[in-house]
């Protein structure tokens, strides 16, 4: 397996999939239809917040984004959003969305996402991956990483506690549980 910063050019359209894919349940109400939530995360995505996994023949086999004051895997602006969706479209997607966003902050390094090829799964390539963001942490002088989970994700879940996290607080959705598909969402933290 070779880890690796930043995403290929080549695999921009791959790792627009799998993160659809992989938060698709979370975001599809609120992002779709599917072509323009795709066109809209391919638009955005910043591969300079991310550290992908390939197999030895080239082959994407999963991603962990970050989000720091300078940016995060899948941004992007109001403009951005008004592109793809048109005005009236952005502005209630823009809404929604910002009552899922995540605040950087100063102590705890924040993971923006980590996704692995169905084909990959049960491989190792998530436990590499997270400690890949580990290490990223550490160069940048962070003590800790933070990173939330949902709760119809036990496996991902089960992954970053064997991995040393542990939950430092959750947050219920309320009724926008309807919206987004999942009751609530453990901030999780792991020292580096």
């Amino acid at each position: 397996m070779i880890i690796r910063s930043g995403i290929p050019p080549y695999d921009r359209a791959a790792v627009t999939a799998l993160y659809w894919e992989a938060f698709g349940a979370k975001l599809g109400r609120v992002m779709r239809p599917e072509a323009k939530a795709r066109a809209f995360i391919e638009t955005v995505l910043d591969g300079s917040h991310a550290i992908c996994a390939h197999d030895e023949a080239g082959q994407l086999l999963g991603v962990v984004g970050f989000k720091t004051h300078e940016g995060a895997l899948v941004g992007g602006t109001f403009r951005d959003l008004t592109h793809i969706y048109g005005v009236y479209g952005a502005i209630w997607r823009a809404g929604l969305l910002s009552l899922l966003e995540r605040d950087t902050e100063n102590e705890r390094f924040l993971i923006d996402g980590i996704f692995v090829a169905p084909h990959a799964r049960g491989q190792g390539v998530g436990t590499a991956l997270l400690q890949a963001i580990m290490a990223e942490a550490k160069t940048r002088g962070y003590a800790y990483v933070r990173l939330d989970v949902i709760d119809t994700n036990p496996r991902a879940r089960a992954l970053y506690e064997r991995s040393g996290f542990v939950v430092n607080d959750t947050h219920y959705l309320g009724p926008l549980r309807l919206v987004f598909g999942f009751r609530s969402s453990a901030m999780m933290v792991c020292a580096v």
